[in-house]
């Protein structure tokens, strides 16, 4: 998949790396399994990775941190949102600009980033410019304007997708294999141009 998009796209490519779902701290395994994956984006020409890891006690976890940079070379350094699980949010952003991290995706440490505003705004004013701040979690373009507004920022990252029903003519009701109860097996989400034109067109108002 990383390979057809990098050939399809000019744009910036930024892989999520998560060997599972669920918490933030990782064995040892873990950690080798996000360092290949580290490497494999790598080769296919991937501009970033976009990584995470966490000590038991809720603090980043840099050194885990360190060897998943180290291993992703040049490409740049995203910290996500397991950001949103510290204990201290200006600690872990402390430790985020001693490793030299490139952005940080975080919805403020609440359920969306716009309920979250006022701490995004706190670490994008501390950041200085020295680390990106991207405020995450249901941004949507009826919110981005207040959004930048509150916090500053001129990064943000948002879903953008709308459901899309599949052409299958042939349905049959059977249950689930899909793991998302919330999508029937003929129906995708994927992109909205419309949406991601207006995001697009509230950065420049």
């Amino acid at each position: 998949m990383i390979e057809v998009v990098r050939q399809s796209i000019s744009i910036g490519l930024h892989i999520l790396i998560r060997p599972r779902r669920g918490d933030f701290l990782y064995t040892d395994a873990e950690f080798e399994v996000m360092k290949k994956d580290n490497a494999l984006c790598r080769e296919l020409g991937a501009d970033g990775v976009v990584i995470g890891a966490l000590t038991r006690y809720g603090s980043i976890d840099s050194a885990g941190t360190a060897e998943l940079m180290a291993q992703a070379n040049s490409m740049s350094i995203t910290f996500h949102r397991a950001f949103d699980l510290c204990a201290d949010p200006i600690k872990a952003l402390e430790d985020l600009l001693a490793l030299g991290v490139d952005r940080l995706l975080t919805s403020g440490q609440q359920e969306t980033a716009l309920q979250g505003a006022e701490l995004i705004r706190e670490l994008h004013n501390r950041a200085e410019g020295k680390l990106i701040i991207m405020p995450g979690g249901g941004v949507n373009p009826a919110n981005v304007q207040e959004l930048l507004s509150i916090t500053g920022v001129r990064e943000v990252h948002a879903s953008v997708r709308k459901s899309v029903q599949s052409e299958m003519i042939f349905r049959r009701d059977y249950p689930l294999i899909s793991s998302n109860r919330n999508l029937s097996e003929f129906e995708q989400l994927v992109a909205d141009v419309e949406q991601v034109k207006a995001m697009c067109a509230a950065f420049k108002v």
